[in-house]
């Protein structure tokens, strides 16, 4: 099995140096092998296994479900509905999520509707922007 150092891990699966050392550290991925000298050493299975966790986390899976995930990959006794579950409860925060960006979206345009309505470059105390942000909610 061909050993990797820590760089070439990163280079083939798009992430950093630190951030394989902060997986392994809350043991999202195993400990490298140390070659002599004290070097890190990895296989294809942890190229497989970065891979996922960084596909996981550019989901916006949390490291808690990607923790879930992981270990449901190494466990043949496990359903895959239990994957389809995590799935589920992610969905779920992402649409609700989607949902207070839309207000949030809707509150700002309202902002610049009234600056367009009455402001039009007046001195930035006066600003109706300003004004509407320093109310109470």
């Amino acid at each position: 099995m061909p050993h990797l150092r820590i760089g070439a891990l990163a280079a083939r699966t798009g992430t950093n140096a630190p951030t394989i050392r902060y997986y392994e550290g809350i043991g999202l991925l195993r400990p490298a092998d140390r070659q002599a000298g004290g070097q890190r050493a990895y296989g294809e299975q942890d190229v497989k296994r970065l891979t996922f966790i960084r596909r996981c986390r550019e989901f916006g899976f949390s490291i808690e479900q990607v923790r879930s995930l992981v270990a449901l990959v190494q466990d043949r006794e496990r359903s895959c509905m239990d994957a389809r579950n995590v799935a589920h409860e992610h969905l779920l925060a992402v649409r609700a999520k989607l949902n207070e960006l839309k207000v949030l979206e809707r509150s700002i345009a309202g902002f610049i509707a009234t600056c367009d309505a009455s402001c039009a470059g007046g001195p930035g105390p006066d600003c109706t922007i300003l004004e509407d942000l320093a109310r109470p909610s």
